[in-house]
């Protein structure tokens, strides 16, 4: 984590099952000072760190594997933690009710993730 960034003092989970895609997200966060927790590549360890981790905001893959984070997005939701999809897909992927939610086309803007971040950080 670099210290000054614009995202400085944030924690966000990064859930992504590709790993290269995961470490661009990562790199993205951390240059702008954010703390990144994992990135989580399976549907289980985002459960655990959705559940587990302080968290100021979350990345989510809507598909890992076949499986579909839409549980990690009803647990982060339960605990008014705000969070962005990502997908290559588009809004035809998400339920109904995450519509609302900000939405990623993959693959995906470095500066859209921060101005997301940084949305977060001016609503909480």
């Amino acid at each position: 984590m670099q210290n000054g960034g614009v995202l400085s003092g944030l924690r966000i989970l990064v859930v992504e099952d590709e790993a290269i895609v995961a470490w661009d997200l990562v790199d993205s966060l951390e240059s702008q000072g954010c703390e990144v927790v994992g990135p989580a590549y399976d549907l289980a360890e985002a459960e655990q760190l959705s559940r587990d981790q302080a968290l100021n905001g979350a990345v989510l893959d809507v598909n890992l594997g076949g499986d579909k984070v839409f549980p990690v997005a009803d647990t982060l939701a339960e605990r008014d933690i705000p969070f962005c999809f990502v997908t290559g897909y588009g809004a035809a992927a998400l339920r109904p009710n995450d519509l609302g939610r900000p939405l990623l086309q993959k693959p995906v803007d470095a500066a859209s993730i921060v101005r997301i971040a940084q949305d977060w950080r001016r609503n909480s």
